[in-house]
């Protein structure tokens, strides 16, 4: 029986110049039935367009499982991936920023993961790097005790069982829950939450099959956009805050002010990061202790 098709969407946005090593990373996987979907949302008269246009043609020329979308206009990353996910022919489907890698037995490890528990979504642990290369932080799941929707989403609601890269689904799973909402910041966690909602089966491996890169290229993740869309997930949360205990509320409450200060130094808005600082330390000391603990611990363990 041939391997189950995977679709690999990766839509691209002011960083042609990171784009070839993703693509090559997931040509190199060690599963070979992939389709790879680059989905350009780059404004079509914009020299970044071109030079996108340039890159991809090289490996249309050499490879027949690339498919290339390009939006008429600017879309989002929201709306672009779900572009790929329409134009998709794989049985599953999985995601990588234009910045990011798989690691080379991605693929192979998630199939054989969803086959054996038939899943429709699963996740994993991540790497992240630094532009040196250096691991900066590694984001693992080892909180999660039970599977059970029910479980699963307090713990998505304290944690985030994210980021997009880690994902597997089942294309038919994906497209049941409606795909990727039309929001700026947390579109994964929107994604895991309704996933996890409708009662998709899902399945966590404890492992990182991916590196995701901190960078000072074009970014979401800094300035006024990210700040704003911060606030708005965080009060989105409070929606679901009658589900929680007081411990779990407290912990939510202290992880966003710890988000927004982080946010403050990459940003470089130094009073958006004291303010949250010191609110995320007055809301939970413990808490502000704990998680620097397990940081530190995370880099030796991992690096």
């Amino acid at each position: 029986m041939e391997p189950k098709k995977v679709s690999v969407i990766i839509p691209t946005y002011k960083r042609s110049d990171f784009l070839e090593r993703a693509i090559d990373s997931v040509i190199n996987q060690t599963y070979k039935n992939v389709e790879i979907i680059v989905v350009d949302d780059n404004d079509p008269d914009s020299s970044v367009r071109k030079n996108t246009e340039e890159k991809v043609q090289k490996y249309l020329n050499k490879y027949e499982n690339i498919m290339y979308l390009k939006n008429k206009k600017n879309l989002g990353g929201a709306l672009a991936r779900n572009e790929g996910i329409y134009h998709s022919t794989g049985y599953y489907i999985t995601f990588l920023d234009d910045d990011d890698i798989y690691l080379p037995e991605k693929i192979e490890k998630q199939v054989a993961y969803m086959n054996e528990h038939d899943l429709d979504l699963s996740f994993t642990d991540v790497r992240i790097h630094n532009e040196k290369n250096k691991l900066i932080d590694y984001r693992e799941h080892k909180y999660i005790k039970s599977f059970e929707n029910e479980e699963l989403l307090k713990y998505h609601l304290m944690h985030h069982l994210t980021p997009t890269g880690t994902y597997m689904f089942k294309r038919e799973s994906l497209l049941n829950i409606g795909c990727f909402d039309n929001v700026k910041v947390g579109q994964e966690f929107r994604l895991m939450l309704k996933a996890i909602q409708r009662g998709l089966s899902i399945g966590y491996i404890p492992k990182s099959l991916l590196i995701q890169y901190v960078h000072t290229a074009e970014r979401i993740s800094v300035g006024g956009n990210k700040i704003q869309g911060e606030k708005e997930l965080y009060a989105y949360k409070r929606n679901f805050f009658s589900l929680l205990n007081l411990g779990q509320k407290q912990y939510i409450r202290f992880r966003h002010h710890a988000v927004m200060a982080i946010v403050g130094i990459r940003s470089k808005n130094i009073p958006v990061f004291l303010k949250h600082f010191l609110i995320g330390m007055i809301t939970s000391p413990l808490n502000s202790v704990f998680e620097l603990y397990k940081y530190i611990i995370r880099i030796f363990r991992y690096k």
